[in-house]
């Protein structure tokens, strides 16, 4: 058992199609689990992010069944749970897989069922694809609109930063602002402090990975202005080369900064981590202790999009563990 597997822990960003068991795509695909792990985890042979996003191929053309997305969410949901994390915000796109005979609320309705099977306590994020069409977005903020306060909590935006700048999805953004529906934005991950700006203007209630803030002051103290956090994928952003190596990684100077941040998974499976492997490594090149870690969970909980009732609950699950550890 490693150092940090006790702590009770928050999950603000994890993808459910990056973060499927090896054994489980292995039975789906009569392939061993070493070729499947070749072909599904990042280790260091990615590039970059859009070489780390040809990796979610595979997971995405299996998770075009109902029994395959139902499993897949339960599976994620238990391994959350052994990780002893307490609240999970999963995220996925649902349009990607209704390329055979499911529609979206389909895919919506089967993650819910799959997720509910455990005792964990979620939130589904629903993301929208830099590469797909206004349309396909928008009906990505009506599934959101439809099941908000029934599983689902928010949308988000993701894919190829490089590619597709942020700045050329305002309208989406206007349009769930109007209907209110909250969002986070995957920014400043491949992409720059620009993306950052932008996703900022738009009304992003957090910032998927933002590490590029680092490198403007201005987009760092408006982040602090309007309270708005990062969400951390400290091995993850190894992976796409968004840093060269963990001590590249710009979190102690973002925290030294003011700017608040939460620590995640990101991707659990294509990334090889878990939450308390993040921890451990955020001990071994930056020094973060228990008392560092206490205080990410409380800034996760504050910007989850929970109630302030559940807020309250889960706080006090936190105080209390963390209080058994803390010196």
């Amino acid at each position: 058992m490693g150092k940090y597997d006790k702590l009770k822990k928050i999950e603000l960003h994890c993808h459910l199609d990056g973060s499927l068991r090896i054994e489980t795509v292995s039975e789906w695909t009569g392939k061993q689990e070493d070729k499947v792990k070749e072909l599904l985890v990042s280790g260091s042979k990615t590039k970059d992010l859009n070489d780390y996003l040809k990796l979610f191929e595979l997971p995405v053309s299996l998770l075009q069944t109902k029994s395959h997305l139902k499993e897949a969410a339960f599976e994620l949901c238990e391994d959350l749970i052994k990780d002893n994390c307490i609240y999970a915000e999963i995220r996925f796109a649902p349009i990607l897989h209704t390329s055979k005979n499911l529609e979206i609320d389909d895919v919506i309705d089967t993650v819910l069922k799959g997720a509910k099977r455990t005792f964990l306590k979620f939130n589904l994020i629903l993301c929208m694809m830099r590469n797909m069409s206004f349309e396909d977005n928008k009906k990505v903020i009506d599934a959101a609109k439809k099941y908000l306060g029934k599983g689902v909590c928010a949308i988000d935006l993701a894919g190829s930063e490089e590619n597709y700048p942020t700045s050329e999805f305002k309208e989406l953004f206007e349009y769930a602002r109007k209907n209110n529906v909250p969002f986070t934005v995957h920014a400043g991950e491949a992409g720059s402090h620009t993306d950052i700006d932008d996703a900022i203007s738009f009304g992003a209630s957090r910032i998927g990975h933002g590490i590029k803030a680092i490198t403007n002051f201005d987009t760092m103290e408006n982040l602090k202005k309007k309270n708005i956090p990062l969400e951390i994928c400290l091995t993850s952003n190894v992976n796409t080369k968004a840093v060269q190596s963990y001590l590249d990684h710009p979190i102690k100077r973002l925290i030294d900064s003011g700017v608040e941040i939460t620590i995640n998974t990101d991707n659990r499976t294509v990334s090889d981590t878990t939450l308390s492997k993040e921890y451990a490594k955020l001990s071994k090149y930056f020094g973060f202790d228990t008392q560092d870690f206490y205080k990410s969970n409380l800034i996760s909980l504050d910007h989850s999009f929970l109630s302030d009732l559940e807020k309250k609950e889960l706080k006090e699950i936190l105080k209390e563990n963390y209080e058994k550890t803390l010196p």
